[in-house]
């Protein structure tokens, strides 16, 4: 089992509870999905392109990516309904507490002139948008097998009901937020 998982059944139970004085144990906001998800807008013309950056996530995350198609056809950016234009994985249980493991401590301290991520980035219902400018700053991405930066977003969904609860609930988790 991992640490992440050991820890919010112990100490962020707790601390969300004292926090926010919830009667049930249901009440206590939990993480429930992160999803990675890379655009690929250049795939339209190199297929290449796109089974790179599926490699990728499926290197970061270490579970198969599901390629994401275009809804609706868009002229300007010559992109027809149907095609091929991302990627994306969505991780839960224990795959999802050892990536966010690995996205705090090991990921997040490696971006260059890294001051913290960004606090003002939930939605509204509680979940959270990062993103991240290039893949290299995972460890399991070799430097020399990389053809293109690519940046990715990454989102978690929690149960919580408010933003404050939700940022409380990362907190205790440890992600850096900026001051």
């Amino acid at each position: 089992m991992s640490r992440y998982k050991d820890l919010y059944n112990n100490q962020v139970k707790d601390a969300m509870t004292k926090k926010f004085e919830y009667k049930n144990v249901m009440e206590i906001p939990k993480i429930d999905k992160i999803v990675l998800n890379m655009g690929v807008g250049e795939a339209k013309e190199n297929a290449k392109l796109l089974e790179a950056a599926i490699g990728d996530l499926e290197t970061i995350t270490g579970q198969k990516a599901v390629i994401t198609r275009a809804k609706n056809s868009v002229a300007n950016f010559k992109i027809r309904e149907g095609m091929a234009i991302g990627a994306k994985v969505t991780l839960r249980g224990e795959k999802m507490y050892e990536f966010l493991d690995r996205l705090v401590n090991l990921a997040l301290p490696r971006v260059r002139d890294f001051r913290g991520v960004n606090p003002n980035a939930f939605d509204g219902r509680g979940n959270y948008a990062l993103g991240i400018k290039e893949q290299l700053i995972f460890p399991e991405i070799e430097y020399d097998k990389v053809d293109k930066i690519r940046g990715m977003d990454i989102i978690i969904v929690t149960t919580a009901k408010t933003d404050e609860e939700a940022r409380e609930l990362l907190t205790q988790f440890g992600m850096p937020f900026a001051r």
